[in-house]
């Protein structure tokens, strides 16, 4: 009597008979008749499996995940990401001895028999009965092609990978099935053809075609003998026949699959001996998957695309949808970067700031009239290392950057201006700007809501010799604050909320500017990509157009490929065309002879402003041509550190200021990307310069700035919802209590805080700092 298992299963000889029952009726099957009801036979037992009949007809077959590959603007890789490395091939385009080596090895009698092999079955039963348990499978490569479909649908998901491989006999019943159909479908050349780009051959290689890619680096159509029946040996057992990591027993199996080639007749036995002989012959090409191992220090736009694709409904209604398309793959992305500009970006950023450095240093390029992204690059390399980071300074959160950006200074006042010339206000508009000043109270926000300065709070020039009256043109030049304190204050909040809305002028977690007269002393955390794009409207004489990264996107199905819709930049007029060209000559004066004289372009027309935030911990240049609009920024990633005394890219500076750290940057950077490029003017507009010059005063330097209570505690913020927490962590935007070093808030009375970031990057805070420290000058 045969011996049942310790928990009264059947024993393996009982399996084996119940497998061949199974078997034989499949052969009735074929001939037309169905099997009889599960019950008759015990296969539904505890619900294992539903009688064969009832088994849904059709199976289709999975789209295979493959790699996808992330093209520049004109067609040069620049990565290739992959949750499975596969490239699908046609037969012809695999090796004729990797045909035969796979056949003889894993079902010689292929062209023999139909979805079963009956005396394979017979074969396994009689091998397995004597050797006490399961020594010897009796699956067809229809039927391993059948399982491989399963797990290739169950995709990553460990419990549904674990029923597709389940040995049990509710399982080999449904795969029967299926393969008798796919057999009537299909045909053996198809089937093969599939099994081959399906099967896995270990160290992350899916299909024969990415497996010849990483042993011998070369194309599956190209495998000689030995170097086949290597790889079809390695199928029954990717990590035991490893040729990478065991040699020795990779050897052993290569030979048993020269030898059974030989005992099939695909290969004399002369030739088998020969190959037996031979070295395996390895050329190992490492995996190289995903961003980080792009090209042209294009990680973080990489990254940035995937996160695009992750989060644009137009890939998918849900993110699991959008994200099980693109970890299928077979994409061919086309994207909008430029290698010129790349190159060009990533060049000025080496050359001014080291990866060693202290500081960080991010850059975007972003084409006025079209949003595209030309260049995206930063400092510190992605990776995760020393000196490397994952974290994407040039973007908002939602797409791998801090949690709020990075404030942005004096960056903000053409924002202002524009805000006032859109409203009516002059260019010629003079206001006494003296060195320091109370911020005015009450100051109108929208909807009725009016900021007042409870606590006395002051704002004050970068030096004492700065002082009124100024008109709009030379204090823009020289980035005087209380110019703009009261320029916004006398306009008001409402109009600045407005036309920054118009320009999608966000903090870098996604929401509004709260409002409050420091909001013109760049005292809100925006992303390079954010103030790049709104620049970009100056540029296109008034028109914003949302940022685009896809340019297009084919995928491959089978062996054919169709086209997915893909984002499309969304322009719209956010201001007057005379208000843009009334800025651009605004800002033409700050690279001409104010604060930003080192980032002026000398063969093109060129605009810009500087910008340095309070204690010196941030510092921008962002500026443009009619053509191309760039921001740079500069600063401590976790907002921790002064740039005074401080060595950036091996220069000694005494205090940083935006127009001598980041303004070389952005002008080196647009340079290049400009070479070959036309190189339109601007339509200026005729500002008057102001009469009264004996002020004393010197605009040649960049002299910092905005010093003081400028970007953070104004009591009475009439909107509240400050920057809290940290770049990289936690978001809060806690109520906030109205007082010194209060939470945020988003209600009347709150405070407005600086940026606060905790030493871990990965673990926001609820505090900020309070107090009246923002935005400097320049």
């Amino acid at each position: 009597m045969p011996k049942k298992r310790s928990g009264g299963g059947l024993s393996t000889t009982q399996q084996a008979a119940k497998f061949l029952g199974v078997s034989v009726l499949s052969g009735a099957v074929l001939a037309g008749i169905a099997l009889p009801a599960a019950g008759a036979l015990g296969l539904a037992a505890k619900g294992s499996v539903q009688g064969f009949d009832e088994i849904p007809a059709n199976l289709k077959s999975p789209q295979l995940s493959q790699r996808t590959t992330i093209l520049d603007s004109r067609g040069h890789q620049i990565a290739t990401v992959y949750s499975r490395d596969r490239t699908v091939v046609d037969l012809k385009d695999i090796s004729p001895y990797m045909q035969k080596a796979i056949v003889a090895i894993e079902d010689s009698r292929y062209y023999q028999h139909g979805a079963v092999d009956l005396k394979g079955v017979l074969r396994a039963l009689n091998k397995n009965a004597q050797e006490g348990g399961v020594a010897q499978g009796a699956s067809t490569l229809t039927q391993q092609l059948v399982k491989n479909y399963f797990i290739e649908e169950a995709g990553d998901d460990p419990t549904k990978v674990a029923q597709a491989t389940q040995q049990t006999l509710g399982r080999k019943v449904r795969e029967l099935k299926y393969a008798i159909q796919i057999e009537e479908k299909l045909g053996k050349k198809k089937i093969l053809e599939n099994y081959l780009n399906i099967t896995f051959f270990g160290e992350q290689a899916y299909g024969v075609e990415a497996a010849s890619q990483r042993y011998f680096s070369k194309h599956a159509k190209d495998l000689n003998l030995q170097e086949s029946a290597l790889l079809a040996g390695i199928v029954q057992s990717p990590s035991r026949y490893d040729p990478v990591n065991d040699e020795a027993e990779a050897t052993k199996r290569r030979n048993t699959v020269l030898q059974r080639m030989a005992e099939v007749g695909d290969i004399s036995q002369a030739d088998a001996d020969s190959a037996m002989e031979k070295p395996l012959g390895l050329h190992v090409s490492q995996p190289k998957n995903g961003c980080i191992t792009a090209t042209r220090g294009s990680a973080f736009f990489c990254k940035y695309v995937e996160y695009v694709f992750l989060t644009d409904p137009v890939f998918g209604k849900t993110r699991e949808e959008r994200a099980k398309l693109w970890n299928k793959g077979g994409l061919t992305i086309r994207t909008t970067l430029d290698p010129q500009a790349q190159d060009s970006v990533q060049d000025s950023l080496k050359d001014h700031v080291y990866k060693s450095d202290k500081v960080a240093a991010a850059a975007t390029l972003v084409e006025p009239g079209t949003g595209k992204v030309l260049a995206m690059g930063q400092s510190k390399p992605f990776g995760y290392g020393k000196d490397e980071t994952e974290y994407n300074f040039s973007v908002d959160k939602a797409y791998g950057g801090s949690n709020f950006g990075f404030p942005t200074g004096s960056t903000f006042k053409p924002f202002v201006a524009a805000a006032a010339i859109e409203g009516g206000k002059q260019p010629t508009q003079s206001y006494s700007s003296p060195y320091k000043m109370e911020y005015p109270s009450p100051v109108q926000g929208c909807g009725g809501i009016a900021y007042r300065n409870t606590e006395h709070e002051t704002v004050e020039n970068e030096n004492e010799s700065e002082k009124g009256p100024y008109r709009m043109k030379e204090a823009m030049a020289k980035s005087v604050n209380t110019y703009f304190v009261q320029l916004i204050s006398d306009i008001g909040l409402c109009p600045v909320a407005k036309i920054t809305d118009a320009m999608h002028v966000v903090q870098g977690n996604g929401t509004k500017i709260p409002q409050s007269p420091s909001m013109a002393l760049g005292s809100i955390g925006l992303s390079p990509l954010t103030m790049a794009s709104a620049y970009a409207t100056f540029a296109s004489r008034g028109t914003y157009c949302t940022p685009v990264a896809i340019e297009s996107i084919t995928q491959k199905v089978g062996t054919e490929k169709k086209s997915i819709p893909v984002p499309r930049t969304s322009c719209s007029r956010a201001m007057s065309q005379k208000t843009a060209d009334t800025v651009n000559t605004l800002l033409r004066g700050v690279v001409d002879s104010g604060t930003g004289k080192e980032a002026g372009l000398t063969d093109r027309e060129s605009a810009g402003k500087t910008g340095t935030t309070d204690e010196r911990k941030n510092a921008w240049f962002v500026g443009y041509t009619p053509n191309l609009a760039g921001a740079v920024w500069v600063g401590s990633a976790q907002q921790d550190l002064k740039m005074a005394r401080i060595t950036i890219g091996g220069v000694y500076r005494p205090l940083v200021y935006g127009g001598e750290v980041p303004g070389p940057i952005w002008k080196d950077a647009m340079a290049g990307a400009l070479v070959g490029k036309a190189a339109p003017d601007f339509q200026l507009i005729d500002i008057p310069d102001d009469d009264d010059d004996d002020h004393g005063r010197d605009g040649g330097r960049d002299n910092g700035g905005d010093n003081g209570r400028t970007g953070g505690g104004h009591r009475g913020n009439p909107g509240g919802g400050g920057l809290i927490g940290g770049l990289f962590g936690g978001l809060t935007n806690g109520g906030g209590t109205g007082t010194r070093g209060g939470t945020g808030g988003g209600t009347p009375g709150t405070t407005n805080p600086t940026v606060t970031v905790p030493q871990n990057p990965t673990q926001g805070q609820g505090q900020g700092n309070g107090g009246a420290n923002g935005g400097r000058r320049n």
